[in-house]
């Protein structure tokens, strides 16, 4: 469909072809004269170039013509006007785009919405990355070996230990040199307070009340009696442990299982034995001890659900000495 200007601009263009030529006039047959009036014939000829001269004037008409152009472009700038107007109306998209306008105005007040959000986001990031930053170093000194104790520190922190708390609360496993396995509860109230009971089948107890150390048969209904110095265990129950003092000590070793120290003491009943002492890597707790007899026999407990913060009962401890 040829739009409204092509139509005027092809009307324009092809106007003068249809239109008539100029002179086309001149070409018209003139009327036929009587012969027998031969003299005016000069006159009336020489008058006849008379009316012929306006014929350049005549000629000059599709000179003039452009004033039906002037029409048509006037035309044409109505059709252009009609045009762009119904154009106008029929494209409901730019009214749009001018109430599209305040939203270009609200841009800067979305723009700083989002800035305050970006801003107010920062710190959660900063937080977020302090986090991260501090797991990552959690991680990387869970996953880097402690370093290894020398000596003299992990002697003082098996005392520091020891010497924590005058009362503990704890449960133990014993296994015996030749295989036996008991458990039972164990008390120990400084200074040199301390009861091992025993849970069903056994029928063993030991009780110290400071001076004397009772070992009863609870199924036989017998006990003997000890002094505590006589005992291996004796330097557990000092009211203030030293280890370079109170024992002899052989080795200091540290690895990933904790901390194993071992002493020796020359005073217990029947000679020699040699105690070792293994202390938690974290927490550095007595956790575990192997008593080894002049006789070569080996007996380990190991301590479980230790309470240092309870103070036992004290009729735990008494000895019926007959």
């Amino acid at each position: 469909m040829k739009s409204p200007l092509l139509a005027a601009a092809l009307s324009l263009a092809l106007a003068p072809w249809f239109a008539a030529p100029a002179g086309a006039e001149l070409f018209q047959p003139w009327p036929t004269a009587a012969p027998a009036k031969p003299a005016p014939k000069s006159p009336v000829r020489a008058a006849k170039p008379a009316p012929a001269k306006p014929e350049p004037a005549k000629a000059a008409k599709p000179a003039a013509k452009p004033a039906p152009a002037k029409t048509t472009a006037v035309k044409t700038t109505a059709v252009k006007t009609t045009a762009a107007k119904a154009a106008h109306e029929k494209e409901p998209a730019k009214p749009k785009a001018d109430a599209a306008k305040p939203g270009e105005a609200k841009a800067p007040i979305e723009g700083k919405a989002a800035a305050t959000a970006k801003a107010a986001s920062e710190p959660a990031k900063a937080a977020a990355a302090a986090t991260g930053a501090a797991a990552a170093a959690a991680a990387a000194a869970a996953a880097t070996p402690p370093k290894p104790l020398d000596r003299a520190e992990a002697i003082q922190r098996a005392e520091a230990s020891l010497n924590a708390s005058p009362v503990m609360t704890a449960d133990f496993v014993q296994i015996g040199g030749d295989g036996r396995r008991a458990e039972g509860k164990l008390f120990i109230h400084k200074v040199g307070r301390m009861r091992f009971e025993y849970a069903q089948p056994a029928t063993m107890e030991v009780v110290s009340d400071g001076v004397t150390v009772a070992v009863r048969d609870r199924k036989l209904n017998t006990q003997d009696l000890y002094f505590i110095a006589q005992t291996p265990l004796k330097f557990l129950l000092n009211e203030k442990i030293d280890l370079e003092k109170d024992v002899k000590l052989l080795d200091v070793v540290t690895d990933d299982a904790g901390t194993a120290i071992s002493i020796e003491d020359k005073a217990t009943l029947g000679g020699t034995s040699k105690i070792k002492l293994l202390f938690d890597s974290k927490t550095f707790q007595l956790k575990q001890w192997q008593v080894t007899d002049p006789q070569g026999y080996e007996t380990l407990v190991s301590l479980f659900n230790i309470d240092r913060d309870s103070s036992p009962d004290p009729k735990l401890f008494k000895v019926a000495k007959e």
